[in-house]
């Protein structure tokens, strides 16, 4: 039985190649043999990354159901059923159905596009079997296995390098670091970070230059990303704060309905009247008052909002997610490709007599300066010449800064065809770890070129003289050219030194790079989007905070905030806070507490860190957003109330952990979805209001009614007709509104603030007693002034109460906006919402068999005149109120 000795999973970056692959017994040459590969899938299982089981479709559609607010409508429909009243039991279980399979849907599509998104995402690995290179499913290594790595492979296990020429990874996926780090294969000390094991290779990051053999020491759970998604496995999701919130407002609702049902049912059995009248409109108001509307109304509001935003390349996984963008208040972020185009451009070119900063892009003054330099254009040769990119390629691959360069040399208007082609390479010395320098030999004419960059202790040690304004000078201040270059590393720039000569006999390989000329420095930076800055604004315009958490360098943060605005450039240092100065969590005292939250920039951070500051702002009842790609941002991911992850750039594991997926990797789609959120939460507010409002007046007029002894202004079934009509369609059209044009510029809402605040029960409260001065005021002058019959006062009062709800739509803008021109008024939907409960009603009114069940008889239009007047009068009376600024 073929059984590996060595602890795969711990100390392979200790030991050599040699005794790696003797204790997993493979072999260089040959690689596994077909039964020791089948023995090994059984023992260590497939090189899969540990995830949760996928929700069956019947677990999406069940979790549809658990809900508070469909808990109330459960029962109100099990009261109804029990007092025969089929119609409203039979409608409340419609709606409930109706919510459900609209939440089902929605998930439903989600998924599917997530699953999408994994398909494309499947590798295949390049391996030695057999004797033999293959291609299998990276999901069929085992370790032992001999992988064959070249320029552009995705990493799929980790590995303990064997043999390698000029390997680069880039391995920001597992530690957030943008750089590219070389490698080699010597063995390393124990506690060597993971991020300077240069002799390993870890699963999910890209080879982008050389090419190596790697043997196989870990796949799957076992690899440095599974031990990460694994962590996330195990963090809990939080509930969302819309959650929390309808369960607050529900049980609420519950307390008040049953208070109120039982005060208007006891006082009218005191006061005579017939108890099982009583009781059975006592009934129809507990069941009128809970909002069944509510429900539906959220779903489809939420339900839109998703349409919305996948139609602006925002995928949302679930509906609440879409509520929590708007209440966000502090959204966390990557660097590397989220704040920054995760490519390397030139930023600086230092000579020895000028220094040109932000070179490029839209810099032309700049770059007319340089054009005027002698030391630029020999600058240029070298960029273009001593450079590996294969310019034949439609698709270009190769070295990130080399890239860059050839990028740059297009932009001063130079042909890098050309020029490779007129000065053909005669001889290159190849970059190594060692001499941390690339070198050309080129010949032009019947000269040689020799052109040589790297670093620039590597490059200075080459070179005696320097170029100075156009002249050769003896290279003397390398003191300040090794401040400058530390200067520019400060300032989170990668640096590149230059140097030429010109030789009439081709030098060999010993004497190319002796006596050199000096040219000057290139610093490289990952540019930040040219679109975030704008967004970062719009974020504090509208309160939110933006902290980026990233593994890269202190300099290369701080420098990419300041560009966009994160950070000021009079910032205090304390906002710049590195990984290594983060104290232990569990003994944090209350200073550095204070000095976290208040931190905007964390470089050098590890997964754990993430997590860590992400729980510590939660906990200070902060509604957090996390931005991430990699599996290292897995915990951060499914921590937060919101995780948000690239659905191009982003690993499978971290779109499967976020509840957000932005399909074009834009940053600036996010403060979309939050503009969308906060105006479908108004929205959400405006129709509880309404709902509640319109409700509340139908209590309150049975119960007055009932207490001064007045025919009734209501009967139960008109009660659960008027339930079904004003409780769904013009709430329906309030909740498909586009929210207020200045949402972005407030703040968020508090974190723990509920749907209802207090001023928005007082609002309620006064909507509902404006609406119930009309159905009184109605029913007092029918009763004593017009001395008509009971059932005329009844539908008179019914008609005013239907129509003053209707009208309660208006009421629900802030005071501060005008009357005729706001978003409600502005709004299609409310007018179709009005014009088609008149007709329904209209139909009630005109069908003799609905018209008796409702208690409806003829009545003149002088009488439907008092209706419209009394139900505008409700309107007036509210308005008034407003504009005494007595409530918003």
């Amino acid at each position: 039985m073929d059984s590996p000795k060595i602890n795969l999973f711990k100390d392979a970056y200790t030991l050599t190649s040699e005794d790696i692959v003797n204790q997993l017994n493979s072999d260089i040459e040959f690689g596994l043999k077909k039964k020791q590969t089948e023995e090994r899938i059984k023992k260590f299982g497939k090189n899969q990354l540990p995830q949760k089981k996928p929700k069956s479709k019947w677990r999406v559609f069940i979790e549809q159901f658990f809900n508070p607010i469909n808990y109330i409508l459960a029962g109100a429909a099990l009261l109804a059923f029990i007092f025969r009243d089929w119609v409203e039991g039979i409608a409340i279980l419609i709606v409930i159905l109706i919510t459900v399979s609209i939440g089902f849907f929605m998930e439903l599509q989600a998924l599917r596009s997530l699953e999408t998104l994994r398909k494309m995402g499947q590798v295949i690995a390049n391996v030695l079997r057999n004797g033999e290179i293959i291609r299998i499913k990276a999901s069929l290594l085992v370790p032992g296995d001999i992988m064959i790595l070249e320029s552009g492979d995705v990493v799929s296990a980790d590995a303990r390098l064997i043999e390698q020429e000029n390997l680069k990874l880039k391995e920001a996926a597992l530690t957030g670091e943008s750089s590219h780090l070389e490698k080699n294969n010597e063995p390393l000390p124990e506690g060597t970070s993971i991020a300077e094991q240069s002799n390993m290779v870890f699963k999910g990051t890209l080879v982008t230059r050389g090419n190596g053999k790697a043997i196989v020491t870990a796949t799957g759970a076992h690899t440095e990303l599974g031990k990460i998604q694994q962590m996330g496995i195990n963090v809990d999701q939080e509930i969302t704060p819309l959650e929390k919130k309808l369960h607050h407002l529900s049980t609420r609702l519950i307390w008040l309905t049953l208070i109120l049902a039982s005060a208007i049912t006891i006082t009218g059995y005191i006061r005579g009247v017939d108890f099982v009248l009583m009781l059975e409109t006592g009934i129809a108001l507990a069941v009128a008052s809970i909002p069944e509307g509510l429900l539906i109304v959220a779903t489809i509001a939420l339900a839109r909002g998703m349409l919305r935003l996948s139609k602006k390349q925002v995928i949302i996984k679930k509906l609440e997610a879409v509520h929590t963008l708007g209440a966000t208040n502090i959204i966390c972020t990557d660097k590397t490709g989220t704040l920054t185009e995760d490519q390397m451009k030139v930023n600086t070119i230092v000579f020895d007599t000028a220094s040109f900063q932000n070179v490029y892009p839209n810099n032309q003054e700049a770059l007319k300066s340089l054009k005027d330099l002698d030391a630029f254009e020999k600058m240029m040769m070298a960029s273009i010449l001593c450079n590996n990119v294969n310019l034949t390629n439609k698709e270009r691959h190769g070295d990130p800064v080399e890239l860059a360069l050839i990028e740059f040399a297009e932009y001063a208007d130079y042909d890098p065809v050309s020029v490779q082609k007129n000065n053909p390479k005669e001889l290159e010395k190849a970059f190594d770890s060692e001499s941390k320098m690339m070198a050309t030999i080129n010949r032009h004419e019947n000269k040689f070129n020799v052109h040589a960059k790297g670093a620039f202790e590597s490059i200075a040690e080459c070179c005696d003289t320097i170029l100075k304004n156009g002249t050769t000078e003896k290279f003397e201040n390398r003191d300040y050219w090794y401040q400058k270059v530390d200067d520019l590393a400060s300032e989170g720039l990668r640096v590149l030194a230059f140097a030429h000569k010109i030789s009439e006999e081709k030098p060999n390989r010993e004497t190319m790079l002796q006596q050199l000329t000096f040219i000057g420095l290139i610093g490289f930076i990952d540019p930040a989007r040219e679109d975030v800055k704008d967004t970062i604004l719009t974020y504090k315009n509208a309160g939110i905070s933006v902290v980026m958490m990233t593994g890269d360098h202190q300099g290369t943060a701080k420098k990419i905030a300041m560009e966009i605005g994160l950070l000021e450039p009079e910032a205090a240092t304390d906002k710049v806070i590195l990984g290594k100065d983060i104290p232990d969590m569990e003994n944090l005292s209350e200073d550095d507490k204070i000095k976290l939250l208040n931190g905007l920039v964390f470089a050098r951070v590890i997964p754990k860190q993430k997590l860590d500051i992400l729980t510590l702002f939660q906990r200070n009842n902060n509604i957090v957003g996390m931005i991430g790609d990699g599996i290292n941002d897995i915990p951060a991911l499914k921590k937060a109330d919101i995780g948000i992850a690239m659905g191009i750039r982003g690993t499978e594991a971290a779109r499967e952990s976020a509840d957000v997926i932005l399909k074009d990797d834009k940053f600036t789609s996010i403060e979309l979805a939050i503009r969308q959120g906060r105006a479908i939460f108004e929205n959400i507010r405006q129709f509880v209001v309404y709902l509640l409002s319109s409700n509340l007046a139908e209590i309150i007029s049975v119960g007055i009614a009932a207490l001064l002894n007045l025919p009734a202004p209501l009967l139960p079934l008109q009660i659960l007709f008027l339930n079904l009509i004003t409780d769904i369609f013009p709430a329906l059209a309030l909740g498909l509104g586009k929210g207020e044009i200045d949402i972005m510029d407030k703040p968020p809402r508090k974190p723990d603030e509920p749907i209802m605040t207090k001023e928005l029960w007082n609002a309620t409260i006064i909507y509902g007693l404006c609406i119930t001065a009309g159905v009184l005021g109605i029913t007092a002058y029918a009763h004593f002034v017009m001395n008509l019959a009971p059932n005329e006062i009844n539908n008179m009062a019914f008609f005013t109460l239907l129509f003053a709800q209707l009208l309660n739509v208006f009421n629900m803008p802030k005071s501060h906006l005008s009357f005729f021109k706001n978003e409600v008024t502005l709004n299609p939907w409310i007018w179709y919402a009005t014009i088609f409960c008149i007709f329904l009603t209209g139909v009630a009114y005109f069908t003799p068999p609905i018209a008796k069940a409702l208690s409806l008889i003829p009545l003149s239009a002088n009488k439907f005149g008092l209706v419209i007047l009394f139900g505008f009068g409700s309107l007036a009376l509210t308005q008034i109120i407003k504009r005494l600024k007595l409530v918003n």
